[in-house]
């Protein structure tokens, strides 16, 4: 099974503490991470019809080629969906917390999600450039 990829907006503090979130809770440590900005997040948007210029979310890819070509069952997760997708990764209450907020209607996690989206550069800052992964987990981050 190929690992999933988190895309994010490379320069946001709050996708950059997901990220840092997810790397300390990920037991198996299979999750890969590719900032928005990068060239192979561009190209599987583009095979999902999703513009690559709007950071305004994060998504989860399974089942991906990092080549040009989409396998059959490439899946794209956004918004929500891939913040769910991650917290029923990590296990434990985690996972719990994914499953529950599961259960909310896809409008209302997703207008939430806009919500904390719009404002999250003025509460959790950003970047001028997308932030160095530490040596020990520089291999999990793709296009970096």
């Amino acid at each position: 099974m190929l690992p999933p990829i988190i895309l994010y907006d490379g320069v946001c503090g709050l996708c950059n503490r997901l990220n840092q979130f997810v790397l300390r809770r990920d037991r198996e440590g299979i999750v890969r991470f590719a900032s928005l900005q990068s060239p192979l997040a561009a190209r599987i948007l583009a095979r999902h019809g999703v513009n690559p210029q709007d950071l305004d979310s994060v998504y989860v890819v399974l089942n991906h080629d990092l080549t040009k070509e989409a396998q059959p069952d490439e899946r794209l997760l956004p918004r929500s969906d891939a913040v769910i997708f991650a917290l029923k990764r990590l296990g434990g209450i985690w996972k719990v917390l994914g499953l529950f907020v599961q259960l909310l209607p896809r409008f209302l996690r997703d207008w939430g999600y806009r919500v904390v989206a719009r404002n999250r550069y003025r509460v959790f800052g950003r970047f001028e450039t997308c932030m160095l992964p530490s040596a020990r987990d520089r291999s999990k981050f793709i296009d970096c």
